[in-house]
Protein backbone atom coordinates (compact mmCIF):
# COMPACT_ATOMS: atom_id res chain seq x y z
CA UNK A 1 0.00 0.00 0.00
CA UNK A 2 1.04 3.51 -0.55
CA UNK A 3 3.04 5.05 2.44
CA UNK A 4 4.08 9.13 2.67
CA UNK A 5 7.29 9.81 2.76
CA UNK A 6 7.49 13.55 3.35
CA UNK A 7 4.67 16.27 3.69
CA UNK A 8 6.71 19.72 3.68
CA UNK A 9 5.19 23.82 4.68
CA UNK A 10 5.01 25.53 1.92
CA UNK A 11 8.09 27.40 0.70
CA UNK A 12 8.41 30.15 -1.88
CA UNK A 13 10.46 28.99 -5.03
CA UNK A 14 9.26 30.09 -8.50
CA UNK A 15 5.75 29.56 -7.12
CA UNK A 16 5.13 28.75 -3.39
CA UNK A 17 5.65 24.76 -3.22
CA UNK A 18 4.47 22.22 -0.77
CA UNK A 19 6.80 19.15 -1.46
CA UNK A 20 5.83 15.34 -0.97
CA UNK A 21 7.38 12.26 -1.82
CA UNK A 22 4.81 9.10 -1.70
CA UNK A 23 6.47 5.54 -2.10
CA UNK A 24 3.89 2.58 -3.77
CA UNK A 25 3.98 0.01 -5.89
CA UNK A 26 1.63 0.25 -7.85
CA UNK A 27 2.10 3.44 -8.34
CA UNK A 28 -0.44 5.30 -6.26
CA UNK A 29 -2.76 8.42 -7.64
CA UNK A 30 -2.56 11.40 -6.02
CA UNK A 31 -5.44 13.74 -5.07
CA UNK A 32 -5.08 17.08 -2.45
CA UNK A 33 -8.15 18.10 0.20
CA UNK A 34 -8.11 21.96 1.02
CA UNK A 35 -9.77 22.12 4.52
CA UNK A 36 -11.39 18.57 4.24
CA UNK A 37 -13.11 19.38 0.39
CA UNK A 38 -11.52 18.47 -2.90
CA UNK A 39 -8.73 20.33 -4.58
CA UNK A 40 -9.42 21.15 -7.82
CA UNK A 41 -6.21 22.28 -9.97
CA UNK A 42 -6.77 25.76 -11.46
CA UNK A 43 -4.26 28.36 -12.92
CA UNK A 44 -4.04 29.31 -9.29
CA UNK A 45 -3.14 25.76 -7.64
CA UNK A 46 -1.24 22.80 -9.70
CA UNK A 47 0.48 19.60 -8.93
CA UNK A 48 3.43 18.67 -10.47
CA UNK A 49 5.27 15.32 -9.83
CA UNK A 50 7.61 12.88 -11.25
CA UNK A 51 7.74 9.16 -10.60
CA UNK A 52 11.19 7.70 -10.13
CA UNK A 53 10.67 3.79 -9.14
CA UNK A 54 8.23 3.46 -6.64
CA UNK A 55 8.58 6.40 -5.21
CA UNK A 56 6.67 9.41 -6.48
CA UNK A 57 8.01 12.89 -5.52
CA UNK A 58 6.40 16.48 -6.25
CA UNK A 59 4.98 19.80 -5.05
CA UNK A 60 1.80 21.06 -5.00
CA UNK A 61 2.50 24.72 -6.33
CA UNK A 62 0.60 28.13 -5.66
CA UNK A 63 1.01 30.96 -8.17
CA UNK A 64 0.99 34.02 -5.80
CA UNK A 65 -1.92 32.37 -2.93
CA UNK A 66 -3.85 35.15 -1.06
CA UNK A 67 -5.66 34.46 2.80
CA UNK A 68 -7.76 32.52 0.79
CA UNK A 69 -5.52 29.78 0.14
CA UNK A 70 -4.35 29.82 4.13
CA UNK A 71 -5.81 26.08 5.93
CA UNK A 72 -5.05 22.53 5.92
CA UNK A 73 -3.56 20.47 3.04
CA UNK A 74 -4.18 16.59 2.79
CA UNK A 75 -2.39 14.34 0.08
CA UNK A 76 -4.17 11.56 -0.42
CA UNK A 77 -2.37 8.37 -2.10
CA UNK A 78 -4.31 5.54 -3.36
CA UNK A 79 -3.70 2.17 -4.98
CA UNK A 80 -5.05 -1.28 -5.42
CA UNK A 81 -3.57 -2.48 -1.88
CA UNK A 82 -4.91 0.48 0.29
CA UNK A 83 -4.38 4.05 0.75
CA UNK A 84 -2.87 6.61 3.02
CA UNK A 85 -2.89 10.22 3.39
CA UNK A 86 -1.47 12.79 5.54
CA UNK A 87 -1.81 16.55 6.34
CA UNK A 88 -0.29 19.91 6.57
CA UNK A 89 -0.92 23.27 7.75
CA UNK A 90 -0.55 26.23 4.59
CA UNK A 91 -0.39 29.53 5.67
CA UNK A 92 0.26 31.94 2.78
CA UNK A 93 -0.85 35.36 4.10
CA UNK A 94 -2.59 37.30 6.58
CA UNK A 95 -6.00 38.56 6.12
CA UNK A 96 -5.97 42.57 5.66
CA UNK A 97 -7.67 44.48 7.90
CA UNK A 98 -11.31 45.46 7.38
CA UNK A 99 -11.00 49.18 8.20
CA UNK A 100 -8.71 51.60 6.53
CA UNK A 101 -8.38 54.38 9.30
CA UNK A 102 -8.01 58.06 8.56
CA UNK A 103 -9.59 60.94 7.40
CA UNK A 104 -11.23 59.65 4.48
CA UNK A 105 -12.01 55.85 6.08
CA UNK A 106 -14.16 53.61 4.67
CA UNK A 107 -15.03 50.07 5.01
CA UNK A 108 -12.95 47.34 2.52
CA UNK A 109 -13.08 43.18 2.23
CA UNK A 110 -11.95 40.91 -0.03
CA UNK A 111 -14.43 38.95 -1.98
CA UNK A 112 -13.08 36.15 -4.56
CA UNK A 113 -9.94 38.33 -4.60
CA UNK A 114 -11.09 41.19 -5.58
CA UNK A 115 -11.38 44.54 -3.07
CA UNK A 116 -15.12 45.66 -2.28
CA UNK A 117 -15.93 48.72 -0.85
CA UNK A 118 -18.87 50.00 1.02
CA UNK A 119 -20.88 51.92 -1.18
CA UNK A 120 -22.82 54.33 1.74
CA UNK A 121 -19.64 55.64 3.30
CA UNK A 122 -17.36 55.62 0.17
CA UNK A 123 -19.81 57.73 -1.14
CA UNK A 124 -20.20 59.92 1.72
CA UNK A 125 -16.63 60.54 1.84
CA UNK A 126 -16.59 61.08 -1.49
CA UNK A 127 -19.08 63.79 -0.96
CA UNK A 128 -17.51 65.70 1.80
CA UNK A 129 -14.09 65.70 -0.61
CA UNK A 130 -15.68 66.84 -3.13
CA UNK A 131 -17.04 69.32 -1.19
CA UNK A 132 -13.73 70.47 0.36
CA UNK A 133 -12.14 70.77 -3.20
CA UNK A 134 -15.23 73.02 -4.62
CA UNK A 135 -14.52 75.07 -1.34
CA UNK A 136 -10.77 75.33 -2.43
CA UNK A 137 -11.17 76.36 -5.63
CA UNK A 138 -13.35 78.60 -4.78
CA UNK A 139 -10.91 80.70 -2.45
CA UNK A 140 -8.49 80.68 -4.90
CA UNK A 141 -10.61 82.43 -7.31
CA UNK A 142 -11.66 84.96 -4.89
CA UNK A 143 -7.56 85.23 -3.91
CA UNK A 144 -6.93 85.51 -7.59
CA UNK A 145 -9.37 88.57 -8.59
CA UNK A 146 -8.88 90.17 -5.14
CA UNK A 147 -4.85 90.25 -5.92
CA UNK A 148 -5.42 91.16 -9.22
CA UNK A 149 -8.00 93.92 -8.59
CA UNK A 150 -6.20 95.68 -5.35
CA UNK A 151 -2.48 94.26 -5.74
CA UNK A 152 -1.26 96.54 -9.09
CA UNK A 153 1.16 98.23 -8.14
CA UNK A 154 3.31 100.10 -10.81
CA UNK A 155 6.61 99.42 -11.36
CA UNK A 156 9.69 101.72 -9.55
CA UNK A 157 6.56 103.80 -8.45
CA UNK A 158 5.84 105.64 -11.74
CA UNK A 159 2.20 106.52 -12.18
CA UNK A 160 0.72 105.96 -15.44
Amino acid sequence: PPRILTLEEPVLHMDHCIAFAVHGNPAPTLHWLHNGQVLRETEIIRMEFYQQGEVSEGCLLFNKPTHYNNGNYTIVATNQLGSANQTIKGHFLEKPFPVVSGLFSFRMQYTHGFLCVDSKAFSFQVSIAVGLAAFACVLLVVLFIMINKYGRRSKFGMKG
